[in-house]
């Protein structure tokens, strides 16, 4: 019986050994759940914590619907008694003024909230940083509301370089043609920017285009082109842009420096003032080719070396941009720049075989087979041997052949005027019809036909 006893009070005192130790898991539990929710990654909650989250879902709430109005006092207590709590309080803040801005009419107020949306992006920048990522959404905020007050032009200005220098070719599409257009306001209104201080502007922005152009689509690219089509022509109502002056602004730096972005910022200038004549537009082009080989950059070089009568040069960079482009179209009208040149050199097979390397690009380059038609009329007093009439005037058939496949009426019938006549062609024992070779350098194949009679 006493044995028992003590076996049921043992029982008794188990049981409420470990009721009490599930009592105390509970409470370290709740505990450790309830330091958990306060100390949220990113949040601080301020005291009283219940308050301070029933408000801000009421605000988050309220943003959610649209009811700005609303959100705004719940906003403006949070920052009064909370402006660390969290960055989203900022995104959801920028969210209400905007809104706040798009549906008041009152225009003193209209301007508060713009500048209270802009303030909330300087706040949020103060307490989480990312001073790159949001001044690149608020560069734009700050240009619609800003863009019309020429009191805040300067603050504006800075804005918008403090923006391209921190983010560079991660800068918003957006932003591109606004920055060039604060310059203008700017310059406009204040005039002491230098034309150099705002040709580095121009510069950087442009190289902006490039780099994003080079992994932009097809419709990007489009719009891209644009944007630069209207900064170009606001650049040219700032800056006088005659070759002298980008000449004295950059010459000698180019030459001591040989730098890729300051020549790309120099061609592009001679291109905008017309001054491809400029020697330093070939010196920029020349620094852009060696690191960047581009078809179009090395045929404006050869062009130039044409035009100075260096035609061994001209043909190595014409061969150069051949060899580098992808455009057969493009490649053909390289190939037969090449074959003008050395026709006009008086290389007369060497211009053959280029205006076949047009063909072989581009089948339908008719002025390729008008040159070789011109080549074999240009060729009668090389090639006859004065032994028979009927073969030496051959290499005139070959050339009325070439302007036929050229669609040139005027080549077919100054050819044709050169065939062996009806006499000339009896008289040496010779058939209309039968196939002749040309000889000389020429080498063609050719059925016999007779000049049209008087």
């Amino acid at each position: 019986m006493i044995v028992h006893g003590l076996e049921e009070e043992n029982t008794i005192k188990n049981r409420i050994m470990k009721k009490q130790l599930f009592t105390n898991l509970f409470a370290f539990i709740t505990i450790l759940f309830s330091t958990v929710a306060t100390a949220q990654p990113g949040w601080n909650w301020c005291e009283p914590v219940d308050k301070s989250k029933e408000r801000y879902a009421l605000f988050s709430d309220n943003v959610k619907a649209a009811e700005y109005e609303k959100a705004k006092t719940a906003l403006d207590e949070l920052l009064n008694e909370c402006e660390k709590l969290h960055v989203s309080l900022y995104q959801n803040g920028v969210k209400v003024y905007k809104g706040l801005v798009d549906v008041t009419t009152d225009a003193t107020l209209k301007k508060q909230y713009q500048e209270k949306a802009l303030e909330l992006y300087d706040k949020r920048i103060e307490h989480f940083g990312n001073e790159d990522k949001v001044l690149n959404r608020k560069a734009f905020d700050a240009y619609k509301y800003q863009k019309g007050d020429q009191s805040k032009y300067g603050e504006l200005l800075k804005t918008f370089d403090r923006t391209f220098e921190l983010n560079g070719n991660k800068v918003f599409d957006n932003n591109i043609v606004a920055y060039f257009d604060v310059v203008r306001r700017y310059q406009l209104v204040n005039k002491d920017l230098t034309e150099k201080e705002i040709l580095e502007r121009y510069a950087t922005i442009t190289e902006i285009i490039d780099e994003k152009s080079k992994t932009a689509n097809d419709s990007k690219k489009g719009r891209l082109n644009r944007n630069l089509d209207t900064i170009d022509k606001m650049l040219i109502k700032l800056v006088d842009l005659n070759c002298d002056k980008v000449t004295e602004i950059y010459g000698e730096k180019l030459r001591e420096t040989k730098d890729l972005k300051l020549a790309k910022n120099i061609f592009k200038l001679m291109l905008n003032g017309k001054c491809t004549s400029n020697p330093l537009a070939l010196e920029a082009a020349s620094i852009i080719g060696e690191h960047e080989p581009n078809p179009a950059l090395y045929k404006f070089m050869a062009q130039k070396a044409a035009g100075e009568k260096d035609y061994t040069k001209s043909v190595e960079l014409y061969e150069k941009a051949a060899e580098i482009s992808e455009d057969n179209l493009k490649k053909s009208e390289i190939f037969l720049s090449i074959a003008k040149i050395k026709a006009n050199l008086g290389q007369k097979r060497s211009s053959r075989d280029y205006a076949r390397k047009a063909l072989s690009s581009d089948p339908s380059n008719s002025e390729s087979y008008k040159l070789i038609g011109d080549l074999y009329m240009n060729s009668f007093d090389d090639c006859k041997k004065g032994v028979s009439k009927v073969e030496d005037r051959a290499i005139f058939i070959a050339a009325y052949n070439m302007y036929a496949k050229a669609g040139s009426s005027t080549g077919k019938i100054n050819a044709k005027a050169q065939f062996p006549s009806i006499d000339e062609i009896f008289s040496e024992g010779y058939k209309e019809g039968q196939t002749l070779s040309t000889g000389c350098w020429i080498g063609e194949s050719v059925k016999l036909e007779r000049r049209p009679s008087n």
